[in-house]
């Protein structure tokens, strides 16, 4: 249609603009099957094989179409990326006059309201936080996008960032002194004016589903939606589809009640007063709910006496904290904000408490000093479907982990796409030549005390073979410490830990040292790029199936016994399979990257979905032989790493 397979072939564009570009025929497939899809505007769901270059291939086509055009992805990091790196790349190449935008929630922009009235909690801030808290107005005075992650010196999750960052609750809209000059606010504006838009999966719903973000005619003016990563959708549309009430919203409405009492009425002792007596509430809610970290059902604690109590008295006192609002709220608009705030928080904790349908699930989580409260639908399918009809967009769905075996049915079936158009695209990697999957005889089962033992003293023999240079991917936090401490000192490679550092400084520790042995869990399973050497074994203790008593799962899997479907084939299956393609999508990254993927689950052979999981995999060599993998290794096209001193 535009010449994409010339674009992006032996003589094309890119080839000038992306050191070692090779043309891919499975690159060349899905940039003509998304320019097809956006030009009759229809939906296409494409998995898109490791190597297959996918984000080049609909940014291409993205360009060259002339419409306004929103790319959704998964993180704010991804974002980044994609904005600040691929897509000036292909508007180079091809001297596409696109206007682009970058656009993030509300909570990535300062703004300029929050951070005057921060100054008001200066006893309740630490010498560290202060000074953090004077870094962020000195890089105000400079900064034009107001995004907070040009500011590398305040670390991310540091306690200031919410405090000079606005949320929809407690943003003062139009209302606000500073709004001609708020940073949201230009970035809307920019967004409105762009070509391609930018944005990650967290806004797009939050505009799509609650209304919450105030896009206007960003979402309804849009072509076409393009979602990479788009195998997170599921989960996050749960997330907004449902209903919440969390510790953290409280304690912050209680904080600026404080706050614009001392602005705006401070007279009014009965304000502070009533926002104190909730946060006391909000600590003895948590404390009811138990002292250790949990995600449960509701039903569980529903009949707790004690827990009943504290639930009624902090409904009481969300309605007097309100009453007093409503007298105070004429004395300024932070005040009528905190209002508005207030009588919403009441409504969802009333819904938590009085809500019965059983089209939803009731459940909650707890952390060492925080809770939340959910509603979430037992199938979000026809919720999106509906806002996919509305928006009469093309949309195209991405990822290279979206399809079991070779189906799309579990994906397209979690978001009722199932009359779009579905293309698998395998990895155009060489894993026939360059991989080996090597699964361990004589495993116990998973479930055996002796478990992690027994993955330990088998990765024992593959990392001497390996020379370290490797992830050990566990399904959970008490496999990984059991495992870490074994390993710990006696190992004579390097051993990182996550939770010892921040995923990016281990993930940088890792590719420095090239002999590391890094340890790790879900948040390493996906969204890791590691080329070359240092990475050349991944070794997986389970097949990844959810936790049997995580209450959503649970919940979902009743449901569908009652409708007399089969949850472990129809959701569990097809859910394990996408998440064990994440993991297994950590070791080749490159044409030339080789490596050994270790499965150590024993269900792989002894059992007869087993076959399910190899056939989601690439293809590679297979074998359960010690000598096998340490030839491969010791083959002349491996690269030896010598070890590095800690």
């Amino acid at each position: 249609m535009f010449g994409l397979a010339e674009l992006l072939g032996e003589t094309g564009p890119l080839k000038d603009c992306v050191q070692g570009f090779s043309p891919r025929s499975e690159q060349q497939q899905m940039a003509e099957a998304t320019a097809e899809t956006i030009a009759a505007n229809q939906t296409l769901i494409v998995e898109a094989g490791t190597g297959t270059g996918k984000t080049f291939a609909y940014l291409m086509p993205a360009l060259l179409s002339g419409k306004k055009i929103i790319i959704s992805t998964g993180t704010r990091h991804l974002q980044d990326q994609l904005f600040g790196k691929d897509l000036p790349v292909v508007r180079e190449a091809l001297q596409a006059p696109v206007h682009t935008a970058l656009l993030k929630g509300r909570s990535n922009y300062l703004c300029w309201h929050r951070l005057q009235t921060a100054g008001g909690e200066g006893r309740q801030l630490s010498g560290k936080q202060m000074h953090e808290l004077e870094d962020v107005r000195a890089w105000s005075d400079r900064t034009a996008s107001g995004d907070i992650a040009e500011l590398g010196l305040v670390s991310e999750d540091s306690i200031i960032w919410p405090r000079v960052t606005s949320t929809v609750e407690n943003c003062l809209g139009q209302e606000c002194e500073f709004f001609q000059d708020c940073f949201v606010v230009k970035a809307r504006r920019n967004a409105m004016d762009a070509d391609i838009v930018v944005i990650n999966h967290h806004l797009l719903f939050a505009d799509m589903v609650l209304k919450e973000e105030g896009f206007g005619e960003l979402l309804p003016g849009a072509d076409a939606f393009i979602i990479d990563e788009a195998h997170q959708l599921p989960e996050v549309a749960s997330i907004f589809f449902g209903t919440t009430l969390s510790s953290h919203q409280l304690r912050d409405l209680a904080r600026d009640v404080r706050l614009e009492h001392l602005r705006e009425a401070g007279d009014m002792q009965d304000l502070p007063d009533a926002a104190d007596t909730m946060e006391s509430i909000v600590h003895q809610l948590r404390l009811a709910l138990g002292q250790t970290d949990r995600r449960a059902a509701w039903s569980e604690v529903a009949a707790d006496r004690s827990l009943q109590v504290v639930l009624l008295e902090l409904s009481a006192c969300l309605q007097r904290l309100k009453d007093w609002l409503e007298l105070a709220a004429e004395r300024g608009r932070g005040l009528e904000s905190c209002r508005q705030r207030a009588a919403v928080m009441n409504d969802r904790l009333t819904l938590l408490l009085e809500h019965s349908s059983t089209d939803y699930i009731h459940w909650f989580e707890t952390f060492r000093t925080s809770f939340r409260l959910n509603l979430t639908p037992l199938n979000v399918a026809p919720y999106f479907r509906s806002c996919v009809d509305s928006l009469s967009s093309a949309w195209v769905f991405t990822s290279a982990t979206l399809a079991v075996g070779d189906g799309f049915e579990h994906f397209s079936g979690q978001l009722g796409l199932d009359d779009a158009r579905m293309l698998k695209l395998d990895s155009p990697f060489d894993y026939q030549r360059n991989a080996l999957l090597y699964m361990p005889e004589d495993m116990p089962a998973p479930n055996d005390r002796f478990y992690v033992d027994a993955v330990v003293a088998c990765a024992r023999d593959i990392l001497q073979a390996s020379k370290g240079r490797a992830f050990m991917l566990f399904t959970s936090h008490v496999a990984l410490q059991s495992a870490a401490r074994q390993l710990q000192d006696t190992l004579p490679y390097p051993l990182l830990v996550q939770g010892t550092a921040p995923r990016r400084e281990l993930l940088e520790r890792f590719r420095e040292l090239g002999n590391a042995v890094l340890l790790g869990t879900s948040s390493f399973w996906e969204g890791v790029d590691v080329r070359g050497a240092a990475l050349s074994c991944v070794i997986i203790d389970k097949l990844p199936f959810g936790s049997p008593g995580e209450p959503v799962l649970q919940a979902r899997i009743e449901a569908m016994r009652e409708q007399g479907e089969n949850p472990f084939m129809q959701y569990q299956l097809p859910r394990a399979v996408i998440n064990l393609k994440q993991g297994v999508g950590r070791l080749i990254r490159d044409k030339n990257d080789r490596g050994v993927l270790v499965l150590c689950d024993p269900r792989l052979r002894s059992k007869a979905y087993g076959k399910v999981f190899l056939k989601s995999l690439p293809e590679m060599p297979q074998t359960s032989s010690t000598d096998a993998v340490a030839e491969f290794f010791a083959d002349a096209g491996a690269t030896s790493v010598e070890p590095v001193a800690l």
